[in-house]
């Protein structure tokens, strides 16, 4: 079914009980056609090659403005031999769908749907219709696919990963569904060229080509919370609300400003459907793992002017460590508004709490005892007490305004207000224990806070001529704040002697009073910056990509102030197209990062600014009409102020009153090969294999907690025949020896504590019982190999899952 003055460029969210009360009320029901009132007679010169259909479709799109609306699949397996002059939107269309069997019909002044094209003497049947293309890319869910169409966080242009001249890696919504990757942590641990590390139960770092990832966007918008160490609920997002995960590799600070070096996330948020659809599913695995979601959307209104889509999920798991349990709630809801046929409002909203009991804090043993002997434990040991847990939340509203200009021009607003808290009352055996005896104490503190932030973003992005050509720009503007306040307490009071006894240890402690606050947190960072990025179309092989920001950061409140006026990232790239299937690309890309508070030089002063500059060049492939894409990447990163202790001040006797830092250079290289998409019909695989190294000013190798090399496959494949209800699959996940020196305190030396190379196996098998009902069987840790998450930290490590299942089933309405 089709929906009059659906625009074509889609957006995002609004309160979930809101959105499943409105579906209660409404009835699907058939749209009434649209009847078009003139002819677009508006000329554009198009140079969109030939590529497959849907890529194609994208492109006349943005080019011209034209709606084009289309199922999911009618595209599929077709190459368009594309279109090349001067001549109306529609001219152009009818050559890009030429031998594709598809025709073109009216449905506005602007819009039209695409059918089969009828067949003499037969009768037309239209097929449910759904627009899956917008500002922010091509939507995954649905397509089956474990490789995207198009996506637009590298620089605003929607590009496919082909055009794009950095290493991209997507986590589409079927591979989500297919490996039961129900959180961002579980989506990093299957993503090509990302190492995670837990700190502990609650806390986890994310690490890209030897440096830790804190650029997290949502629908393309930079978060603003940057407070990692305290933790702020963005590594367990659940992935129930979101249709894919975009991995940016490298620096990203055309579109972030001030960030991390290594890598950008882009969280893309499910959009409401045109007509009415939905799941609800059960989940129940080791541990006592349960899981429930219900997932709603389709149309509001009858002319379906009006959409909305509503997510809610809930999962209480315990765990193989003792004493450990988590509960987490996700809601989500968005609504989108046709105001005419050429501007779409979107508002919407999420809410997730995270529930932990028995929390382990620093790792979750410690590696050394008194003696400084190694600690040894099982895998279930939790150094946590059973009071101990990190809360942690997130509150989100968001809007969207976007309006087609007309001639391929479109101006975007975005709008984001995000909460996330933490109130974090801790309990553990940390350090050089237990002592002789087999007793230790317990370390405890209480950390309690939250940032409120806010970002707009308003861009303007189409088509131009010049030199005989037509080109590409985007410019735009933003704006962000972040206020975090937070209070620690760590002078608390115990009524009876600190001490348990390690060897027996269940949990069970005292928990003390917290006593008065010990540390107050009001920081304050703001953000402004402009940005232009365009695309020139030098000829029919050759793109060349040049943009900049000009960024004005400030930081004040209790840290030391620091401000950045008018600093200038530039981004520069071009991809040149070897032939049908194969393009050769380069490009150089810089950013900044300001540094942590606790990143202070002898004199207490806050050292300058990390800044890192990315070299890029590689090779991009498509084979069978886009749907398997390729790429081989060497990258090499130079890094001119890495933070490092300072051990010539800090190494002092008598001890000086303060741990100092000074900045080093750095310098990451390393290479990648990815592979994402259809193999053959039904045959679906996402891959890839890293190898890098971080050497320092000294050449010495920094990061080694890291491995240089590691390799990650995920596959699925639908059987055929009498077998075809049957979907099996599997995935790996390698990498070799990483290690770190940590310091054995009752010993007075440094040690190095090691991780030898490895390999975790996991198997899916889903089984479709009906039409509408399934079955998927998800076995992780196939030969429930022992190693480690966390190497070091605090000296301290982390157990990876043991052997486990989970059996979910999930019907579709």
């Amino acid at each position: 079914m089709y929906f009059p003055n659906l625009n074509k460029h889609y957006a995002r969210s609004t309160l979930a009980l809101a959105v499943l009360l409105a579906y209660s009320n409404v009835q699907a029901v058939e749209p009434v056609g649209t009847s078009i009132n003139s002819e677009v007679t508006d000329t554009h010169t198009f140079a969109i090659a030939r590529q497959p259909l849907a890529n194609a479709l994208d492109q006349l799109s943005q080019l011209s403005g034209l709606q084009i609306a289309y199922s999911s699949d009618m595209a599929q397996g077709i190459t368009s031999p594309g279109v090349s002059g001067t001549m109306t939107s529609r001219q152009a269309l009818a050559q890009l769908l030429t031998g594709s069997g598809l025709e073109a019909q009216p449905n506005g002044e602007n819009a039209v749907v695409l059918a089969p094209a009828p067949q003499l003497g037969s009768t037309l049947e239209l097929g449910a219709t759904a627009v899956t293309s917008n500002q922010l890319g091509t939507v995954t869910e649905g397509t089956g696919s474990y490789t995207p169409g198009t996506i637009a966080t590298a620089t605003r242009l929607i590009l496919t990963p082909r055009e794009t001249p950095q290493s991209v890696t997507v986590i589409t919504r079927q591979h989500m569904d297919d490996f039961g990757l129900n959180n961002v942590d579980d989506v990093m641990r299957n993503t090509p060229g990302i190492t995670v590390s837990a700190y502990d139960s609650e806390r986890s770092n994310y690490y890209a080509r030897g440096f830790s990832i804190n650029n997290f966007q949502y629908d393309g918008i930079p978060s603003a919370v940057r407070n990692v160490g305290y933790s702020a609920g963005n590594t367990l997002s659940d992935t129930a609300i979101y249709d894919r995960i975009e991995v940016i590799k490298g620096s990203t600070g055309l579109l972030t400003g001030a960030g991390s070096l290594g890598a950008t996330l882009n969280l893309v948020r499910k959009k409401p459907t045109a007509e009415f659809k939905g799941h609800a599913s059960l989940g129940a695995g080791s541990w006592d793992n349960y899981r429930s979601e219900v997932d709603v959307s389709g149309p509001l209104t009858e002319t379906g002017n009006v959409r909305g889509r509503g997510v809610a999920a809930y999962q209480d798991k315990k765990s193989f460590m003792d004493h450990y349990s988590r509960k987490t709630a996700v809601y989500y809801g968005i609504l989108e508004f046709d105001l005419t046929p050429d501007t779409l409002l979107t508002i919407g909203g999420d809410y997730q709490d995270n529930t932990p009991k028995g929390s382990s804090w620093s790792g979750s043993f410690p590696l050394l005892n008194a003696k400084g002997e190694r600690n040894s434990v099982k895998r279930s040991f939790n150094n946590g007490t059973d009071w101990s847990s990190w809360d942690q939340y997130t509150r989100t509203v968001f809007a969207t305004l976007e309006h087609d200009m007309g001639g391929g021009w479109v101006t975007k607003l975005q709008l984001d207000h995000k909460l996330n808290g933490y109130d974090a009352q801790m309990g553990s055996i940390q350090g050089a224990y237990p002592n002789e005896d087999g007793t230790a104490p317990i370390t405890a503190g209480r950390y309690m806070g939250d940032t409120r932030s806010n970002s707009a973003d308003l861009y303007v992005s189409g088509p131009f001529q010049l030199f005989g050509r037509e080109h590409e720009v985007v410019l735009g503007g933003s704006i962000s704040s972040a206020h975090w306040k937070g209070r620690g307490y760590w002078n608390h009071i115990y009524q009876d002697p600190n001490l348990v006894d390690y060897d027996h240890w269940n949990g069970h402690a005292e928990k003390p009073d917290w006593g008065p606050v010990s540390q107050n947190t009001d920081d304050v960072i703001r953000q402004t910056g402009t940005y232009i990025t365009t695309r020139f179309n030098v000829s029919d092989e050759l793109k060349v990509l040049v943009g900049g920001r000009v960024v004005d950061y400030h930081m004040t409140g209790n840290t030391p102030s620091f401000r950045e006026s008018g600093r200038f990232i530039p981004y520069v790239g071009a991809i040149y197209d070897l032939n049908e299937t194969y393009s050769v690309y380069a490009s150089y890309t810089d950013i900044f990062m300001p540094q942590e508070n606790y990143n202070r030089d002898r004199n207490e002063r806050l050292i300058e600014p990390d800044e890192g500059e990315n070299y890029e060049v590689g090779l991009k492939a498509e084979f069978f009409d886009g749907r398997l894409n390729a790429s081989l990447a060497y990258f090499q990163v130079k890094e001119s102020n890495r933070s490092v202790p300072d051990d010539a001040y800090n190494n002092l006797a008598p001890t000086p009153p303060n741990y100092a830092f000074i900045g080093t250079k750095a310098v990451t290289k390393g290479y990648e090969l990815e592979m994402s998409g259809e193999l053959s019909p039904g045959w679906q695989v996402q891959g890839g294999y890293t190898h890098k190294i971080v050497r320092d000013d000294n050449g010495e190798k920094i990061s080694t907690f890291e491995p240089q090399d590691q390799f990650k496959v995920s596959t699925s494949y639908k059987l055929q025949g009498d077998l075809d209800k049957f979907t099996v699959g599997g995935g790996a996940r390698w990498q070799n020896r990483a290690w770190q020196n940590i310091w054995n305190g009752p010993r007075e030396q440094y040690e190095k504590f090691e991780q030898s190379d490895y390999w975790v196996v996991d198997l899916m098998t889903r089984y479709q019982i009906s039409k509408n009902l399934s079955a998927t069987v998800n076995l992780n840790n196939l030969f429930d190999k022992y190693y480690y998450t966390n190497i070091g930290f605090y000296n301290s490590a982390v157990y990876g899952e043991p052997r486990n299942f989970m059996v979910t089933t999930r019907w579709d309405f």
